[in-house]
């Protein structure tokens, strides 16, 4: 039911709209509460992730997960029979969470901290994104089209912030990282992902996601 499970999030969010995904590719009908995380926290908010103090959270029935990574894996727990995310082999299971967090911590973390960056320090944090990328761009030329073979996966879900917000970024910050001479598998991987029809409907349009960074990210 909609009204047992909630989710707190941001509309520019790559972590909340992830967790938009898994329950829409789950069939799990859920209320949606938009923040205002530049401007205005709600209590809602700071009353159920007081130490982050940030979305996404999950409400399931009035029980409180927070981290994006973490949701997923509850909401694949719980929804067992809906559409599974991750794999059912626990060698390929803990694949999965691994090439998840290499994308939380390697690569989002470069790609940020290039845009963050200026001069020869942003050239070395585009290489370092490059060095994380060429990993993921080895890793998908193993698999079919999507990291989770034929259908989309728990690392596909996680790795919409590269199809998704790594083109944004780009564009706002005027550097370029995923070309197709660099990276044809993940470019291929990319396309796919955000043409289909689930993904779609969650992912921002670009350029509004570009014109959010360029008011709001501060550097």
């Amino acid at each position: 039911m909609a009204e047992q499970v909630q989710v707190l999030g941001f509309w520019e969010s790559a972590f909340s709209r992830r967790v938009e995904l898994a329950l829409k590719l789950k069939g799990v009908e859920y209320q949606y509460f938009e923040e205002d995380l530049p401007h205005n926290k709600s209590d809602l908010l700071l009353k159920y992730n007081p130490i982050h103090k940030k979305v996404p959270v999950l409400l399931h029935h009035g029980r409180p997960i927070a981290e994006s990574l973490v949701i997923l894996e509850y909401i694949d727990d719980i929804w067992k029979e809906n559409y599974p995310i991750l794999p059912q082999h626990p060698h390929q299971r803990a694949l999965a969470r691994f090439w998840a967090k290499y994308i939380d911590d390697k690569v989002v973390g470069a790609v940020v901290k290039a845009a963050g960056s200026r001069g020869e320090d942003r050239e070395k944090a585009i290489e370092e994104a490059r060095e994380a990328l060429e990993a993921l761009e080895k890793e998908i030329e193993k698999n079919n089209e999507l990291f989770g073979g034929d259908d989309i996966g728990f690392v596909d879900i996680v790795g919409t912030v590269i199809a998704g917000w790594v083109p944004a970024i780009e564009e706002c910050f005027e550097f370029q990282l995923l070309t197709t001479d660099n990276f044809p598998n993940l470019i291929k991987w990319s396309d796919q992902l955000v043409q289909h029809s689930i993904v779609n409907q969650i992912l921002p349009p670009k350029n509004e996601i570009v014109a959010f960074m360029k008011a709001n990210w501060k550097f």
